[in-house]
């Protein structure tokens, strides 16, 4: 029951963590060509967004444990690996390229000289953890059809 609990967990948190970034991508071709003031009074949308990154602080352990659990099943333990993995890509990803645009425009509140660097660093990054993070759901989700669930030590008598 354990594990079904912590696949569960899994997808959740993974799937939360896809939503965001979903729209995002999703989005790009609409807002990469915006001329500034409109891109910045769109960007202005996105104010309390940092709340979803509350699951993917969730998402990380989660999906480690539920590796962890996994590791005498080779198939589903390599996917819930590469889950892992695509996660920690998608952080990477935004440390080192969302989270300095964020700062060099101060949340997109400060229209630096170069903003239309910052604004090809920011959409292209969010469409680069987007594809991470939802090949990572496609594995997770893999792995919760391939796992063997222990059976109910009751499981025989309820059907008799």
């Amino acid at each position: 029951m354990a594990l079904k609990a912590v696949v569960f967990a899994a997808i959740m948190l993974v799937t939360l963590t896809l939503v965001p970034v979903g729209a995002h991508f999703f989005e790009l071709p609409h807002k990469i060509g915006m001329t500034q003031e409109h891109y910045f009074t769109v960007q202005e949308i996105y104010r309390g967004w940092a709340l979803f990154g509350i699951p993917m602080v969730g998402a990380v352990p989660v999906t480690m444990v539920l590796a962890f659990m996994l590791r005498a099943q080779a198939v589903p333990f390599r996917l819930a690996v590469i889950t892992v993995l695509c996660l920690l890509g998608a952080l990477t990803i935004f440390f080192v390229r969302i989270y300095p645009a964020n700062q060099a425009t101060q949340n997109w509140t400060v229209v630096p000289a170069d903003w239309m660097e910052w604004r090809e660093q920011w959409e292209y990054s969010h469409a680069a953890n987007a594809i991470l993070i939802f090949a990572g759901w496609c594995a997770l989700v893999t792995a919760a059809l391939v796992t063997r669930y222990p059976a109910r030590r009751d499981s025989a008598q309820r059907y008799e």
